[in-house]
């Protein structure tokens, strides 16, 4: 029987968090533009591109003038700064790719590696802005993705024709497409985002209806999700993403190409270790990680739980807080509906779906561009004609947030199958048929959008 929640239990609501009602946890309206006493920093940022194709971004970025951050008053600034200053720090470090990132040279008895130092003009700034937002600092999804798109024409759809990217890296319209497609997996899950307070509300009150519809929400989102993210074979070459993309989101930590990480100079004289753009960076799966009861544990888990310091501060603590809560499963086992069962199984389903798929475009992008890659090593083809050949060799068995990524992605789709509940075919039968149609869900939430403020 339901009850109503007191005044000591207050209901859990995504207010506090900064998630968008019509763009969850992208940031609505990005700035384009920063004030003028920035425009060095744009000016450059605007064409890390062809200044890395040049050979020309470091000695650019080392003429720059050191700024003062005191300047930047919102939290939009913030995070176009942080942005530009992301672009220019991932195009200076690998400007050369991995082979001029440690300059090595020989003392008596001692090998000594000497690493990248990022130049004062860029670090001190960079730093700065990073501890105001409380984000590291190096590009991560909540910059590349999140925080750095704009529509062409602003009152057209937001599809991916109609966006483009603030700042860019080398890649062409596959790093576009890249990023595009992974922000419109952003917006299809919002439904879902939406409805966690639901689900959370519904089980402090016992109401086992509430929590079903909106356990069937999430689940038509997450396949959603899943549709969204199979626009990247039509957006994203497999040899353009391995080749020359990927390098240039890569960190430094777990990556031989900088063992001992990055010096920010005038920050402190030790370097500091990073990890690159990850996947494992978005909040979405983080927050029905903790809603279902998934639990990551061993080397996963640590670099799961490492990954929420790389996003915005607000979205680490709604995962925290939605990990606070009762538990769903449990709920969903004491109640013992069967039709809440089956939308409990069914969301456990679709998420391991989503992860399945994820792994086929990580074969597609890299397993099958990484063998070809070593293929023309042993075949002595040193030449460029193969776009593949330019790739980091560093990177082979890594993702660019430095995890062992298909293994990794596996033992975490295993750990989502842990959740699952026995489930009556007859009440599987009758989730699935009571859902809507989920494209018909997810194109009336795209007609829809609009911006909305901060």
């Amino acid at each position: 029987m339901a009850t109503t929640i007191t005044d000591s239990q207050k209901p859990f609501s995504l207010d506090p968090y900064h998630v968008s009602d019509v763009f969850g946890f992208i940031l609505p309206a990005p700035l384009t533009e920063l004030p003028p006493y920035y425009q060095p920093w744009m000016d450059i940022a605007q064409h890390v591109t062809e200044l890395i194709y040049s050979h020309t971004l470091r000695s650019h970025i080392l003429k720059m003038p050191l700024l003062n951050t005191r300047f930047l008053e919102s939290h939009r600034e913030l995070r176009l700064a942080h942005l530009a200053l992301s672009v220019m720090t991932m195009g200076y470090v690998w400007q050369e790719g991995e082979n001029d990132t440690v300059k090595v040279f020989q003392q008596p008895f001692l090998l000594c590696a000497v690493e990248v130092i990022l130049p004062r003009n860029l670090a001190v700034p960079y730093w700065k802005v990073s501890q105001r937002l409380g984000l590291p600092p190096i590009l991560t999804h909540a910059d590349a993705v999140l925080a750095n798109w704009k529509k062409r024409d602003p009152h057209g759809p937001f599809d991916i024709e109609n966006l483009e990217l603030l700042v860019t890296l080398p890649g062409g319209d596959s790093v576009r497409g890249f990023f595009m497609v992974t922000l419109l997996v952003e917006l299809a899950a919002v439904p879902a985002i939406k409805s966690i307070p639901l689900v959370i509300n519904g089980v402090q009150c016992g109401d086992a209806e509430t929590v079903t519809s909106a356990l069937e929400e999430i689940s038509q989102a997450m396949e959603g999700m899943t549709d969204a993210l199979k626009l990247m074979h039509a957006y994203v070459k497999p040899d353009v993403f391995y080749g020359i993309i990927r390098i240039y989101l890569s960190g430094w930590k777990d990556n031989s190409s900088m063992p001992a990480g990055l010096v920010y100079e005038g920050i402190q004289a030790e370097p500091m270790e990073y990890s690159g753009g990850s996947a494992a960076q978005s909040s979405l799966l983080h927050c029905f990680d903790e809603l279902l009861g998934v639990k990551h544990e061993d080397n996963c888990g640590a670099f799961l739980t490492r990954m929420r310091n790389y996003m915005p501060s607000s979205h680490k603590h709604l995962i925290q807080d939605i990990s606070l809560q009762p538990s769903l499963r449990g709920f969903v086992q004491q109640e013992a509906s069967e039709l809440l069962t089956a939308a409990f199984q069914l969301c456990v389903t679709k998420l391991m779906a989503l992860r399945s798929y994820h792994i086929n475009v990580v074969s597609c992008f890299i397993t099958v561009p990484a063998a070809r890659a070593r293929q023309l090593r042993r075949q002595g083809n040193s030449s460029q004609q193969e776009t593949v050949s330019r790739a980091p060799t560093a990177l082979e068995e890594t993702g660019t947030g430095g995890s062992g990524i298909m293994s990794f992605l596996k033992t975490v789709r295993d750990r989502t199958r842990d959740v699952s509940l026995p489930l009556d075919n007859r009440a599987m039968q009758k989730s699935t048929n009571g859902a809507q149609p989920q494209n018909t869900q997810y194109t009336t939430h795209q007609t829809h959008l609009q911006t909305n403020t901060f």
